[in-house]
């Protein structure tokens, strides 16, 4: 199999894909497969017809959806990087949920213990999750939320079981207003955009805490802001955003219970060292005829 990088080669991806026994060559050499890390301005307008499949370094391709329309028509299949970083992204949430029960960012040089003692809360404390688009990274969550004992309600479109879930549900308002937390790792669609906003925000009861490491959009980050400023909520932790990135002068940045990270959920390194991998698997299951591991539904977006 030829092989084409872009926007800008990577070497460690290429070389795993070497050791596989590929080639990488130029796009004007007629890959086989693209192997694609830009975004949607990065993306050729016309692809040689030798093109079969294009790999995503990333997971979330919401952005690429004119490119999915453009080219495959054409018979261009595409696949993402959908669950090659369910452990990064799963401690990454674990860590959010923490800062915030443990009010990491409200610690003050004056040694503000006795606020601290008042504040702080334990996840093992009793405490219900409810977990929004459960599929490797949710599982994976689970997991790590183990020794915690939470009762945990996983979230799906389908309502089939999710193991290491308490129960498995569709979304309903019972889930917003039955939960002390909520984690977002629902796929950004136009049904999911905004997915927590005033509506849903007052429907939870007082002091739950919503962190979002799926996409920005998925939260209304005006109703979000009100919710932390006038107390309903206890907290916030946010590795995406909605404008991303945040404006400096956000007042989200000066809340001592909104944690953000700055989309390093999964970090670059992780990402090179893996994405060389899923791409030959994936070539091995197109060229077998098979569906690809992690195929790109371009009907649906994701």
């Amino acid at each position: 199999m030829k092989f084409a990088y872009l926007p800008k080669p990577k070497d460690e991806p290429i070389a795993d894909l070497e050791a596989n026994g590929h080639e990488h060559v130029a796009l004007e050499d007629n890959p086989d497969m693209v192997i694609f890390g830009g975004g949607p301005k990065d993306f050729p307008d016309e692809l040689p017809e030798s093109v079969k499949v294009v790999q995503i370094v990333y997971a979330g391709v919401e952005n690429l959806q004119d490119v999915f329309a453009t080219h495959a028509k054409h018979g261009v299949r595409f696949a993402n990087a959908g669950g090659l970083y369910d452990d990064t992204v799963a401690e990454s949430t674990l860590a959010l949920l923490l800062a915030i029960e443990h009010r990491l960012k409200a610690v003050r040089p004056e040694w503000n213990n006795t606020q601290l003692f008042a504040e702080k809360q334990y996840l093992f404390d009793d405490k219900k999750l409810a977990l929004i688009g459960a599929g490797g990274i949710g599982k994976t969550l689970i997991r790590f939320l183990a020794p915690f004992g939470m009762d945990i309600t996983a979230v799906n479109r389908s309502g089939n079981p999710v193991e290491g879930a308490n129960r498995t549900v569709t979304l309903t308002d019972e889930v917003w207003g039955d939960n002390d937390y909520f984690v977002l790792l629902a796929p950004l669609t136009d049904a999911t955009r905004h997915m927590v906003n005033a509506d849903t925000l007052g429907k939870m009861k007082d002091g739950a805490v919503v962190v979002n490491v799926g996409r920005g959009p998925l939260v209304d980050t005006q109703a979000l802001t009100q919710s932390l400023l006038n107390g309903h909520l206890r907290g916030a932790g946010l590795d995406v955003t909605e404008p991303e990135p945040l404006p400096a002068d956000h007042p989200l940045w000066g809340l001592d219970n909104c944690v953000i990270t700055p989309h390093t959920a999964n970090i670059p390194r992780f990402m090179m060292r893996r994405i060389g991998g899923l791409a030959a698997r994936n070539w091995e299951l197109f060229a077998a005829g098979e569906t690809m591991a992690t195929e790109v539904d371009v009907e649906a977006g994701y």
